[in-house]
């Protein structure tokens, strides 16, 4: 859900959030339920509830407020009046708009939306490398956690991001909604950009 979510693949729509979308999202809990939605396929608000530790009507408040800026759905014909399930469409987002960059507010907005997603991240990983040894040998060796650094042009780190997000593109179409038995959800990461020239 960072800027490097967007792409240039003809396939992925992103969609770019205005001012209200950003602001809506500032939230440090409805960047997290925003997240789970994400990654875990549709919830409640008592689902998110257990999930984040937060009363289930501070998380259908906080549905709401996502709700009306078409950030999340309710999903048609599941749950009762008492129970609605939501997700989150599906779809790349881009938070760097230049018009929300202009102000104070919409700069200020998209620094806590990036902040929150980025720490809630880097906690995941480090929640993974806690458990990876407890991990079964599958799992652990489909996993990779690896650091690499070259010296390119912009344009060489241009078509390599590229690549990979054509590669994240094409598994996320095909195995989005993937059900069945061993089957989890798998966060994938690409982290490329650039170091402060030397001397800096």
């Amino acid at each position: 859900m960072t800027p490097a979510e967007s792409s240039s693949s003809a396939r992925r729509q992103d969609r770019v959030l205005d001012a209200g979308a950003l602001r809506a999202l500032a939230h440090p809990l409805r960047v997290q339920m925003f997240d789970i939605l994400s990654q875990y396929g549709p919830q409640t608000a008592s689902t998110l509830a257990s999930l984040t530790g937060e009363s289930t009507g501070a998380t259908s408040y906080h549905l709401r407020a996502l709700a009306r800026q078409d950030l999340i759905r309710e999903v048609e014909g599941r749950g009762s009046g008492r129970e609605r399930w939501w997700e989150r469409p599906a779809g790349g987002i881009e938070l760097s708009a230049p018009e929300s960059a202009r102000t104070p507010a919409g700069r200020a907005a998209m620094q806590v939306v990036m902040t929150e997603t980025l720490n809630r991240r880097h906690q995941q990983l480090m929640e993974y490398v806690s458990r990876s040894l407890s991990e079964t040998d599958d799992w652990r060796e489909g996993s990779i956690i690896s650091t690499g650094t070259a010296r390119l042009t912009a344009e060489q780190m241009t078509e390599m991001t590229q690549r990979l997000q054509a590669i994240i593109d094409e598994t996320v179409l095909r195995y989005r909604d993937q059900q069945g038995e061993g089957v989890r959800p798998v966060t994938m990461r690409a982290d490329v950009f650039p170091l402060p020239p030397e001397g800096h």
